[in-house]
């Protein structure tokens, strides 16, 4: 099927600001593997800046296959015999997407069944950028309860009439998107555009395997003693029977053989310890014990039974903060339901208004958004972007000493916006209640959770603009460790060259800038690691207080919100962690941390246990 109309419908300085062309595509599938399943029906409508229809196009597809989930999307092998096949298609297919920015709602679904079909197709998808509406309906803070395509469509007044139909999914995508891009452009936001290219190799973690150690670690060794099972060894430079021998007895005794030296690390091995290496550098900074070879072989004789790492067994000790009582000003303050951003001030003085927002029952945003209702006027908020653009916008200002209502100064201009094409009040009603029922949580508060198989946490960052000073990346990752914070194993190390954790209990989607977005389901973890970790990291000179606050969203399967944390604990710290999801007691909790250090990425893995291959 094939259309094509030409007509404007969005304000000028809408295509303006974003100036693309966009190929909005669904696809129907016979499952949710793209790497064994096949496209069903695709269909693939472009649009330009402007929100004129160039075309529109669709078809069935005959995949060769069982059609997979008939009762989802209707499709059976009767329907799509004598349709054609993807490879039939594939040159069409690759012409309407070329060269344009792809857009779906939950796009990387949609993109790697495309790439996929392509490759078997011996061809290649020509498209650099893509658009998910479903991370611009958070960006947006768009009061929906769940993301689904249904919902977000109903906010916006869409009407769907054949749910799961290709053609149809792209015809409310595309009002959604038109929608979408005028309250973006009121808001003067940057599209959460991706890149559509393969991960970067990174150096870390090591490909190799490492062999899990059942032991906990122990405490440091000191020199005479016997070793403990448990303790984390090193080996570097020359020795005299083969490394990989003396790597295996060490294991088999109990010990946990690393690559790297850290403050965590029980000794070295080494038979010069004069030796120029990383790891020899490591062990003195550490103040690390350096063996030889023939004390090492001597005590691994007789190495103490260490104390064994308990799986799901309640603890009466540990690391566990006590639950607070809640506050009282959480559900009655001064600004309770309030969503607050602070325009202006240093980091610390920023911060210190922060708090007091919280304290006061609102939610700190640190982005301005369409939920944003206030915004405080910190010193210097006339150096500020955002300030014109809150007042035409008709956001509350408040007094940065008192939070009180105050009214605008002299000088903020109006900015011309384009209209407002939000949907009518009571189609997000029932959706705002929910939502202003999530908890506010300050740094180091836990909350119990209720019985869900998954969670999804979404960090966001204010992210350098388009026309910054300096420029800088922001990596979010997980760490899938024990009751000690340690991981077992390397691949416990989820981070964007390998964002998968192999139980497939943690995922993170990264790549779009100012956010990234963590699936997390508790059930899967491996038993003696029920600990997710969650940590950001920056790159270069700059650090957590030339980014500013960190916002820490978790929210359930369907996306609503349930906990968010905003969280200023780092001033000249280039890593963060941000917040932990555990079990304790049979029951999982969710605690925002807001812990800085000085570490890089590297340090900060090394920190938790993983082995990251250094010279010597």
């Amino acid at each position: 099927m094939t259309g094509v109309f030409s007509s404007a419908v969005l304000p000028a300085e809408v295509a303006s600001r974003y100036p693309y062309g966009y190929a909005l595509v669904d696809v129907e599938t016979s499952g949710l593997r793209a790497t064994s399943d096949r496209v069903l029906q695709i269909a693939v409508t472009q649009m330009a800046a402007d929100g004129a229809i160039e075309s529109t196009w669709s078809t069935l597809l005959d995949p060769g296959c069982d059609p997979g989930p008939t009762h989802i999307h209707g499709l059976t092998r009767a329907k799509l015999r004598g349709a054609p096949q993807y490879c039939d298609v594939a040159d069409d297919v690759g012409r309407r997407v070329g060269g344009r920015v792809i857009v779906a709602h939950n796009v990387d679904f949609d993109h790697r069944f495309l790439a996929a079909e392509a490759t078997r197709a011996g061809r290649r998808l020509l498209v650099d950028q893509r658009l998910c509406t479903l991370a611009l309906t958070r960006r947006l803070d768009v009061p929906v309860l769940d993301f689904k395509l249904g919902s977000v469509a109903a906010y916006w007044g869409v009407r769907a009439v054949r749910a799961h139909d290709a053609a149809d999914d792209v015809r409310v995508l595309t009002e959604i998107l038109r929608h979408s891009l005028v309250t973006a452009a009121r808001l003067d936001m940057d599209l959460p555009l991706a890149a559509c290219i393969d991960a970067v190799p990174a150096p870390y973690p090591p490909k190799a395997p490492r062999t899990p150690c059942p032991w906990r670690a122990p405490h440091r060794w000191v020199p005479g003693a016997p070793l403990v099972q448990g303790m984390k060894v090193v080996i570097s430079g020359a020795t005299s029977a083969p490394r990989e021998l003396l790597a295996r007895r060490a294991a088999a005794a109990g010990l946990d053989v690393m690559n790297t030296v850290s403050g965590r690390t029980h000794l070295l091995m080494c038979n010069r310890p004069d030796l120029d290496t990383n790891k020899a550098a490591k062990a003195r900074e550490h103040g690390t014990p350096v063996i030889t070879e023939a004390e090492f072989t001597a005590l691994l004789g007789s190495v103490t039974p260490g104390q064994p790492k308990l799986v799901d067994a309640p603890q009466a000790t540990g690391a566990d903060p006590v639950v607070p009582a809640p506050r009282a000003t959480a559900p009655s303050g001064l600004l309770s339901g309030r969503r607050v951003v602070v325009l202006g001030g240093s980091h610390g003085g920023a911060a210190e208004i922060r708090a007091r927002l919280l304290e006061a029952g609102a939610s700190v945003a640190v982005n301005l958004t369409g939920s944003v209702t206030d915004v405080v006027l910190a010193p210097s908020a006339e150096l500020d972007g955002r300030l014109d653009r809150a007042r035409a916008l008709g956001i509350q200002p408040l007094d940065p000493a008192t939070l009180a209502p105050r009214p605008w100064p002299d000088g903020v201009d109006t900015a011309d916006l384009p209209e407002s094409s939000g949907a009518p009040p009571a189609a997000a009603a029932d959706a705002t209640t929910a939502i202003a029922d999530q908890r506010i949580l300050v740094r180091g508060e836990v909350m119990q959770l209720p019985a869900k198989d998954e969670w999804l946490v979404e960090v966001r960052w204010a992210a350098p603009g388009r026309h910054a000073a300096e420029q800088y990346d922001v990596d979010v990752v997980a760490l899938v460790v024990d009751d000690d914070e340690q991981v077992a194993v390397d691949e416990d190390f989820v981070f964007y060259n390998a964002p998968e954790h192999p139980s497939g209990a943690v995922l993170l989607s990264s790549g779009i800038a100012g956010e990234a977005l963590v699936s997390i389901r508790p059930e899967d973890l491996p038993a003696a690691r029920q600990r997710v970790l969650l940590a950001a990291a920056i790159d270069g000179a700059v650090t957590f207080g030339d980014v500013g606050a960190v916002e820490l969203i978790l929210r359930d399967a369907d996306g609503a919100p349930v906990a968010r944390a905003t969280l200023d604990a780092a001033t000249q710290e280039r890593s963060l962690i941000l917040g932990t999801l555990y079990r304790r007691n049979g029951a999982w909790r969710w605690r925002a941390v807001g812990q800085g250090y000085q570490d890089d990425l590297a340090d900060l893995a090394i920190r938790h246990g993983v082995d990251i291959d250094e010279a010597g």
